[in-house]
């Protein structure tokens, strides 16, 4: 049996405009209009499946997954008390936790959750999708792609800080028995 899993990261946004801790706000204005010039792209899907935060709901929306079901264990990275700061001010202020933080994938100096635990949770979504044959179409925060494409290659959780994802671009992972392929990456709308 094989298993297609298509990951949609989340249309721009505020939040990821300012390299700010998602703080439940909404696809910006330009974000929108590319995610709804992208909805032809987009496959169909067996199963959509859809991040539980504002902006995924809305790029699902907008590309055309209006029936997209919220997958708790997709939702993103919880970062604690850092939730609505930037980046820059929370490095300011606590900058030996934010070392630690990207630094070591076992810590949480933030309350939340680490990257270990995320990437762990993330995958068991995964295991799980790859029970059914079929294409799941989820659209998801960029961390969730970071995490499966970490835990897809076997790779060390270190390597979650080096994977880029940009907005409106899709990964793609196929397989069967546990074995994953990767394609990722493809903007969408780019041809195959």
């Amino acid at each position: 049996m094989t298993s297609r899993v298509m990951l949609i990261s989340a249309a721009m946004s505020a939040a990821i405009r300012e390299a700010r801790f998602d703080d439940g706000c909404p696809v910006d204005a330009s974000g929108l209009r590319l995610a709804r010039a992208a909805a032809g792209a987009v496959p169909v899907a067996d199963r959509p499946v859809v991040s539980p935060t504002v902006r995924c709901r809305e790029t699902a929306r907008a590309l055309g997954l209006g029936t997209a079901v919220d997958a708790p264990e997709l939702s993103g990275l919880d970062v604690g008390r850092w939730r609505g700061a930037t980046l820059e001010e929370v490095s300011a202020k606590e900058p030996e936790a934010v070392a630690r933080w990207l630094s070591d994938p076992g810590s949480a100096p933030h309350g939340g959750e680490s990257v270990e635990a995320y990437c762990a949770r993330v995958a068991g979504w995964l295991d799980a999708t790859a029970q059914v044959t079929g294409r799941t179409v989820a659209v998801v925060e960029p961390e969730v792609v970071r995490a499966l494409v970490v835990r897809v290659l076997g790779a060390p959780e270190s390597a979650f800080w080096r994977i880029d994802v940009p907005p409106l671009t899709a990964t793609e992972f196929s397989g069967r028995s546990g074995r994953w392929n990767v394609r990722a990456g493809r903007p969408l709308g780019a041809s195959d």
